[in-house]
């Protein structure tokens, strides 16, 4: 019998906010495992492409796990909120959903998942992962993380407002598709 505990994989979010964002807050490092299951969480179809992205950034990365070291490193490094989003867009190529993604897990009291669903409650932000620029970008998704903590007024943390959001949106859509029978 193994002591693993392969349960704690079930629930991946919270594995990832309960484990692996105090793992992080210690350490300043994860393993590549860790770091993929926030990619997975976030986008399992994505996880090959990441991977990509890891190995071919050019700091002698011949591995996952020294590639992840590579890119936490440098974000645990970053002076603000700002530049370490700017680590993981401007520097190893990530798009804005992704990389607000693993700054949640990694910062979860200034960061928020940048999604659709949640700019569709909100009624705007939808191109804030379109913006070239880094400095509009960083300026649309401060001003979308704001809107998040401002549209659910309880005490919740930002993860909880930003679940409340996703939730509402759900709802509506699914309830929207039966009123339709799910025809468009």
């Amino acid at each position: 019998m193994t002591d693993l505990n392969f349960l704690q994989y079930y629930d991946l979010e919270g594995y990832l906010f309960r484990d692996v964002s105090t793992r992080y807050a210690q350490e300043k490092t994860l393993s590549a495992f860790d770091f993929f299951c926030i990619v997975i969480w976030k986008a399992n179809r994505a996880k090959s492409k990441v991977a990509d992205r890891l190995l071919s950034h050019g700091n002698g990365q011949t591995n996952l796990e020294s590639a992840v070291r590579n890119l936490l490193s440098a974000i645990s490094k970053a002076e603000d909120q700002k530049a370490r989003l700017s680590v993981l867009i401007e520097t190893w190529g990530f798009r804005l959903p992704m990389a607000s993604a693993i700054l949640s897990v990694l910062y979860p009291k200034d960061f928020t998942v940048y999604d659709i669903r949640v700019c569709d409650v909100l009624g705007n932000f939808k191109d804030a992962q379109y913006k070239t620029n880094f400095t509009t970008l960083w300026e649309r998704y401060s001003a979308y993380v704001n809107a998040v903590r401002t549209a659910v007024p309880d005490h919740s943390s930002l993860r909880d407002k930003d679940r409340f959001l996703w939730g509402k949106s759900f709802r509506t859509q699914l309830q929207k598709d039966i009123q339709s029978s799910f025809i468009r």
